[in-house]
Parts: structure tokens; C-alpha cells; sequence
């Protein structure tokens, strides 16, 4: 069974490798042969960690992580691992990092985690809804009931990732919504399901970017999908909001023009 307990049980493995390596100084590998694509010894040792307890628990399951690839994918059932989503947030110190752990059943995510250990915060979402847990105690996810752009506060990476025609949509997007906020990574996702964000909108993400992230804003209340209006579940570009209206008032005003 996927509750809470077996959540926490993922976020502490990852933490027990992940926090002492935070603001260490260690050392940083470039995946990419041109650009620059960041993995530290923390990515690895955290998703090693993740699949241990996901192994002991569901031996049946099937396992797909960013840096270690999959194993058993053709089981119904496949754990999505980011050991470490923002690992440059993390090499810099800047605690805007999470571990995101998320389920999938035939292809559809079902429940999910995103654990930030320096600050202590966990949220998830199993079969029971979405949940917080951190230092203003337990409590229920929320989405805010934001229905015009107007209104909204808008999160992105950075909008340096939209190209061409892509960055002229993110950019008359932006024009139109109240505040906008860079760098966040998932944590945006998160204070979308926690009622403190409306919208987020990203391009070129993995799967094991958003997979764990869905059931935690769909559960809240919020709408996930991808730019085309389809499921999330395969990355691509990624729209998060807080409102099924929100979200319909963002996806035509991206395919405007």
C-alpha cells in the first residue's frame, strides 16, 4: 500500500545522502559533452537509496530513475525517480531543490512525492489526497481559487529555455499575469498545490521531472497537463495550474497567434 509512512520512508533514504552533501563543495560532473548538465555523487547515492527501499517494498515493480536508467518497465506498476530536480539549485547552495519520487499505473501517475530535507518539507499525494508535512505541522494540499491570469503569480525556470516561437508564447503569457518568479524548479509545482502559486509553465522537461508531481496537484485541485492540453506524464511542455479555468485561460493565450 502507497501511504504516507512509505513516503517518508523514501524521503529519509534520500536525505541520509543527499544533506550531508548539501553546501559541501563537492565534486560536479557535466553529463553534457556541449552545454552543461550537473550530477553530483549525491544524484547517484540518493537514487540508489530511493531504489533500495522501493525494491524491498514492491519487488514486482518496475523502476525508472535519471541516472540509473530503468529496470523491470514492463511492469504495470513503475516508480519515476529525480533523486535531485534543480542539482543546480543544489551545487549552489540554494535549498530550491526536492527529491521526486512518483508512481505510475499503466502509464498514469497516481501518487507522488517531493521532499525538500534542508528545510524539512515533504508533500505528497497518495490514494487519500495531497498532503504537507513540515514545520507548521500536517496538513491538507489546497489550490487557491484563481481563475483569471490577471490574478496569478506565475513560476517558470527560466524563460531562457523557451525558444523561437516558444519564448514569444511564455513572454505574452507573462505580460498578462500579476507576478512571475524564476529558479524555482519543483518546488513551484508544490506551492501551486499548497494555495501560495497559480500557474507554472515549463518547456523540455523529462518525465521523471513531472511524474511525481501530478497526483500532488491534481489531488489538490489544480490541473496538469501538457502544452497541447494531453497528459503530463511524458514531460514536454508542462502547464500547472491552480484552476481548471486558470489553466484553459493560459493554454489558449500560449496558442494565441
Amino acid at each position: 500500500m502507497i501511504d504516507a509512512s512509505f513516503m517518508r520512508r523514501i524521503a529519509e533514504a534520500a536525505a541520509v545522502e543527499t544533506l550531508p552533501r548539501f553546501r559541501t563543495q563537492g565534486q560536479v560532473t557535466n553529463k553534457l559533452s556541449s552545454g552543461f548538465d550537473p550530477v553530483t555523487e549525491a544524484d547517484r547515492q540518493a537514487e540508489k537509496a530511493i531504489r533500495s527501499v522501493i525494491k524491498a517494498a514492491f519487488p514486482t515493480h518496475g523502476i525508472l530513475g535519471e541516472e540509473f536508467g530503468a529496470e523491470n518497465a514492463e511492469s504495470s506498476h513503475v516508480w519515476v525517480i529525480d533523486p535531485i530536480d534543480g542539482t543546480r539549485s543544489f551545487i549552489s547552495g540554494v535549498p530550491l531543490w526536492g527529491t521526486l519520487v512518483g508512481l505510475t499505473v499503466d502509464g498514469d501517475a497516481v501518487a507522488g512525492m517531493m521532499a525538500q530535507p534542508f528545510v524539512g518539507e515533504l508533500f505528497f499525494a497518495t490514494e487519500a489526497g495531497a498532503f504537507y508535512e513540515g514545520p507548521r505541522g500536517k496538513s491538507a494540499l489546497a489550490t487557491r481559487p484563481t481563475h483569471r491570469l490577471a490574478d496569478a503569480t506565475l513560476c517558470t525556470t527560466t524563460p531562457a529555455l523557451f525558444k523561437d516561437g516558444m519564448r514569444q508564447a511564455f513572454d505574452r503569457l507573462e505580460a498578462n499575469v500579476r507576478l512571475s518568479r524564476y529558479g524555482t524548479d519543483c518546488y513551484a509545482y508544490c506551492m501551486v498545490a499548497a494555495g501560495h502559486v497559480d500557474l507554472v509553465v515549463e518547456i523540455g522537461l523529462q518525465n521523471y521531472d513531472v511524474v511525481a508531481l501530478i497526483p500532488i496537484i491534481e489531488k489538490a485541485g489544480g490541473k496538469i497537463t501538457d502544452w497541447d492540453g494531453g497528459p503530463a506524464e511524458n514531460g514536454g511542455g508542462i502547464i500547472a495550474a491552480a484552476t481548471p479555468q486558470l489553466h484553459a485561460a493560459a493554454l489558449e493565450l500560449l496558442h494565441d497567434g
